[in-house]
């Protein structure tokens, strides 16, 4: 999954913020499930890639409420 940077997530859509949130999460959750199994990952630093995406998503989707 690509990672999005600021300038990418700011032209998305509510919609299209919300649906790529869900997918990296998911993403995510299958890198942890890898993880805790004993696997180790092919690039252990994408998983901090996708917390801090996931986390420049959500700020953005919370700035849009305000």
């Amino acid at each position: 999954m690509a990672i999005y940077r600021t300038r990418e997530i700011h032209q998305m859509s509510d919609i299209e913020l919300t649906e790529q949130v869900d997918k990296l999460r998911l993403e995510l959750l299958q890198y942890y499930g890898k993880v805790s199994a004993g696997g180790a990952t092919e690039n252990p630093g994408h998983i901090r890639e996708l917390r801090r995406t996931i986390a420049r998503m959500m700020t953005e989707k919370n700035q849009r409420l305000q």
